[in-house]
């Protein structure tokens, strides 16, 4: 007759457990996964895949009993840093976004908003465009395995304890918020200085031949002149973006 005893179930049940809860936090959070277009079964299908295949690298898991209080610890843990380490990604794309809305203002189309079903609110032309090219860029560049490494990493860099704000301390993410002015300001730097540019000829036109209705042609010559811009800075947007998500996720050890 088998028999087990409850040590050994214990030990098969968290060495499962507990990257399960992580790797499903991380995908319920990350940019491009974390869309409503995304049904429930493929994530966590997703996330157990990853774990099973992860497996035979990842540290040994303590034996915490599930019915104690130091697993609701542990689960808090789990779920904070696959939280965190989605956040981590999404802050490149809200710069990303937010390089377009400087750009939009800058041409004048930031009245162009309207409801964006996949992200549940408003977005304009300009971002929403950038945000879907940074959307294919992610996929392009292979950033699922990017995440995906940087999850599997993270148990060596942050191992499962029950102390789930302790990593905090490491990644700091209050300070991000500086990220996303930073990248933003970087991406929209080029456009933003030929409108800048674009501007100051038209007020020098309009001081100079007072006689021509500025207004008029001020605002087609500025929407040509951002579109053109756009066209040629957009291909220079994969360095940026990829040397952000990488120092984000090489925080967690990916």
């Amino acid at each position: 007759m088998v028999s087990f005893t409850e040590a050994e179930v214990l030990a098969w049940i968290t060495a499962w457990l507990w990257p399960f809860v992580r790797v499903l936090a991380l995908f319920t959070s990350a940019p491009v996964l974390s869309m409503k277009a995304v049904p429930r079964r493929v994530r966590i299908s997703l996330a157990l895949l990853v774990v099973i295949c992860a497996q035979p690298s990842l540290p040994p898991m303590p034996e915490v009993p599930l019915s104690s209080g130091m697993a609701l610890m542990v689960l808090a843990q789990q779920v904070l840093i696959g939280l965190t380490l989605g956040f981590a990604a999404r802050v490149v794309f809200a710069a990303i976004e937010f390089a377009g809305e400087i750009i939009g203002l800058q041409m004048g189309l930031n009245f162009a908003a309207f409801f964006d079903p996949l992200q549940g609110g408003q977005a304009t032309a300009v971002s929403r465009f950038y945000g879907t090219m940074a959307a294919w860029l992610f996929i392009v560049m292979n950033g699922h395995l990017l995440l995906t490494a940087a999850v599997v990493g993270s148990f060596q860099t942050f191992p499962v304890s029950a102390e789930p704000l302790a990593f905090l301390a490491v990644v700091k993410p209050q300070v991000w918020g500086a990220e996303v002015f930073k990248l933003g300001l970087w991406v929209s730097l080029p456009v933003v200085a030929m409108l800048s540019l674009t501007q100051v000829v038209m007020g020098l036109v309009a001081r100079v031949a007072p006689q021509m209705n500025i207004f008029s042609i001020g605002f087609p010559f500025t929407l040509g002149v951002g579109l053109t811009g756009l066209w040629l800075t957009l291909p220079t947007m994969q360095v940026p973006f990829t040397m952000a998500i990488e120092r984000m996720l090489g925080m967690f050890g990916g």
